[in-house]
């Protein structure tokens, strides 16, 4: 951007004397206040019209009052406009839409404390899985680390967990979409934390990566139940049978090596035999999360 260099006029020469300073042109304070100044010149002027009062002056006499009170609150609008965290700016770098960013950047999953406790969670089960290397089998981990991917979507989406959930509701996007954007986020997070932990015990070898396709059955099972029992009720059914599960399996094995049900050949089958299936299911049931939502409105708002 061109600006005039003057001692008080406008317009004057660029080599004016020492105490001259740099104004925006008066043609381009004309076409600022008709709010015709394309960018990046407009974002140019904006910034020095915060600082100089000589050209809000002239500003003032060429503007028209309706046009300047429009250009006003449009700098207003930029200046009080919330800067974009880490995650946030590198995302829109990556060119992920802004309206997407936004509402990732909302989910309560994706904040630092969720994450700390995730990662706490994890350093407690990794120190746990060292003292017992001996015994060869990570069996706490293994449990634990497939219910985190688990809760951590159940956290994402519904009302009463979501604080931006009545803003879901009438945003022009359909449930599902919503509830897909913030799975994979979050999914994404939780399960490079548990692949992290997982680096932390190569004594286990292979064994130690028994925990991925449980967590994607678990989710899956979680998200498609979902649709019909609520973002509460489903979770938590998923969670206390795959606990209980892992109970029976316990009391069950002969050896204290011998690797929970789940986590032997077959049991790895069957996880992935049920994450598909609960991936069908949720897809047949994608139309519920935009009923769910409706309901949800109107159960916090009352019927007219």
């Amino acid at each position: 951007m061109t600006y005039d260099s003057t001692d008080g006029a406008n317009g004057g020469s660029a080599g004016a004397g020492g105490g001259s300073r740099w104004h925006v042109p008066a043609e381009d304070l004309r076409a600022y206040a008709r709010g015709e100044l394309a960018a990046p010149t407009l974002w140019s002027a904006d910034t020095h019209l915060t600082a100089c009062a000589h050209c809000r002056s002239v500003l003032a006499e060429a503007a028209d009052p309706v046009a300047l009170d429009a250009g006003w609150e449009r700098l207003d609008a930029e200046l009080d406009a919330p800067q974009p965290g880490f995650l946030e700016s590198l995302l829109l770098r990556l060119g992920v839409a802004d309206h997407t960013v936004r509402l990732l950047a909302a989910t309560p999953v994706l904040r630092r404390s969720w994450l700390g406790a995730v990662v706490a969670v994890l350093l407690l089960t990794v120190a746990a899985g060292h003292s017992g290397a001996a015994t060869g089998s990570p069996a706490l981990f293994l449990a634990l680390a497939p219910l985190l991917p688990l809760l951590g979507v159940a956290l994402s989406y519904g009302p009463g967990l979501d604080p931006t959930y009545e803003m879901a509701v009438v945003a022009p996007m359909h449930g599902f979409r919503l509830l897909m954007i913030r799975t994979v986020a979050v999914l994404g997070a939780v399960l490079g934390l548990n692949g992290l932990a997982t680096l932390a015990m190569p004594w286990y070898g292979a064994a130690a990566l028994a925990w991925l396709l449980p967590a994607l059955a678990l989710s899956a099972t979680g998200l498609a139940l979902t649709a019909r029992l609520g973002p509460v009720l489903a979770p938590s059914l998923v969670g206390g049978g795959w606990i209980t599960l892992l109970l029976v399996g316990h009391a069950g094995r002969e050896a204290v090596t011998d690797p929970l049900a789940p986590f032997t050949a077959a049991g790895q089958g069957v996880s992935a035999l049920v994450a598909v299936l609960a991936v069908g299911l949720l897809y047949l049931f994608r139309d519920r999360f935009d009923l769910n939502r409706t309901r949800g409105a109107g159960g916090g708002g009352g019927r007219a």
